[in-house]
């Protein structure tokens, strides 16, 4: 049991995953700050001088925080937004350009092709030449 799980921690799909989380929580904590010490208190300003988190609807007792909804919702926009942009500048460095999943080719797409090309010449050689009798 050590032996296999020796195996799959030193993995380098593992590893690199390991590295990508250590990162990933570093690049949150660059967002957060961003959001949290930047924006929402411009935001806050242009909302009347509160915390959009502090925007409430009291309706008999019953409180309905929309502002809070609504910093959530422009947390989650400015974090897709930075890591879209993040990883345009990564592809840029790398000297690559984002390649869409649909121009992708599938990977095996040309040995299914020949395959498919092969079953066809066989099913066509097993029929053989059709004779017509009259």
């Amino acid at each position: 049991m050590w032996k296999e799980f020796k195996q799959f921690a030193l993995r380098g799909n593992v590893i690199e995953l390991a590295i990508a989380v250590i990162i990933g929580t570093a690049f949150s904590k660059i967002v957060d700050s961003l959001v949290n010490d930047i924006l929402a208190p411009v935001l806050g300003l242009l909302a009347g001088g509160t915390s959009l988190k502090f925007l409430v609807i009291n309706i008999d007792g019953t409180v309905i925080r929309y502002g809070a909804f609504l910093q959530s919702t422009i947390d989650f926009l400015i974090i897709a937004f930075s890591i879209y942009i993040f990883i345009k500048i990564f592809n840029y460095i790398r000297g690559k350009e984002s390649v869409k999943l649909e121009e992708a080719p599938h990977p095996n797409q040309e040995v299914l092709n020949e395959i498919r090309d092969l079953l066809k010449e066989k099913k066509k050689d097993e029929r053989g030449p059709k004779l017509r009798i009259k």
